[in-house]
């Protein structure tokens, strides 16, 4: 009996599913691409936009976090919830399918965010070491940036973009997919070295050594950097090279930013070391 009471809602729950993935379709069409272009667009001006404010203002989030932004939310399920829906958003998109969903680089590329996402917002959570509470008006705009940004790359790699039959073995496609993996550990191994830098029970901040942070004082900007510039580089899109831009903007500002803030904390910083990119910023 409780089986079948429960039969109708079920089939109430499949019928919505399947409604919203219909609005999806009943959406695909020259003007969706047309706005997908626009968003793009707008994400490269708010990169660079934010790079201009973040010249007068830290970002409030981290090391630079204040009441002043709103009241304080924990470090941890704060910054998954914000992650998040960059993660559900495509997956959402993809299992609704697509004109090109099927596709063996789209999926491959689709994966590639997907995977990056897996680890921000469900694993790299779990490996804070009592974080910095983030600021409630921090926390808004990130997720709102997640929601932009997963639809954007999500509703492209699922719906619009097109690929020839030789695209997994194409030069674009094998090296942006090598920047993708290589800019992927960097930037885990560089978080890995960030958390251990106290032992249990240390306070105050230390100098980052090893890995790219011989080079950069930013190597987790780095490492984030490089691996969205192959993506948008395997991608082949409007909208990918426009996360990578925005990438750029906003994170090589926040590395300039810990740069000055670790060369005015330690008389015996590295003078040696560049902002951002190796040998070059």
């Amino acid at each position: 009996m409780n089986g079948g009471a429960g039969a109708p809602s079920a089939v109430r729950c499949v019928m919505g599913v399947s409604d919203v993935c219909g609005l999806w379709l009943r959406l695909s069409g020259p003007e969706e691409q047309r706005l997908l272009q626009l968003l793009s667009y707008g994400l490269v001006a708010l990169g660079a936009g934010s790079a201009v404010l973040l010249r007068f203002i830290h970002m409030p989030y981290g090391r630079y976090s204040s009441r002043r932004f709103g009241w304080l939310l924990p470090a941890r399920p704060a910054w998954a919830l914000q992650e998040l829906p960059s993660l559900l958003v495509p997956i959402w998109l993809a299992a609704c399918g697509g004109a090109v969903s099927a596709a063996w680089p789209n999926r491959i590329l689709l994966g590639c965010f997907i995977v990056h996402y897996v680890q921000r917002a469900l694993i790299f959570p779990l490996l804070i070491r009592e974080g910095k509470p983030t600021p409630f008006f921090t926390f808004v705009l990130a997720l709102l940036f997640c929601v932009y940004n997963g639809y954007l790359q999500g509703r492209s790699l699922s719906n619009y973009a097109k690929y020839p039959s030789g695209w997994l073995k194409d030069p674009c496609f094998i090296t942006g997919f090598m920047g993708w993996l290589i800019g992927m550990a960097i930037n885990i191994h560089s978080d890995h070295i960030l958390r251990n830098l106290r032992k249990p029970g240390e306070t105050g901040y230390k100098i980052p050594r090893g890995g790219m942070f011989e080079y950069v004082s930013g190597a987790n900007f780095f490492g984030e950097i490089l691996e969205w510039f192959g993506f948008a580089l395997a991608c082949c899109t409007i909208e990918s090279l426009a996360f990578a831009l925005c990438t750029l903007f906003i994170l090589g500002s926040r590395a300039k930013q810990h740069h000055q803030w670790y060369l005015e904390k330690f008389e015996d910083y590295p003078k040696n070391r560049k902002i951002v990119i190796p040998f070059v910023y």
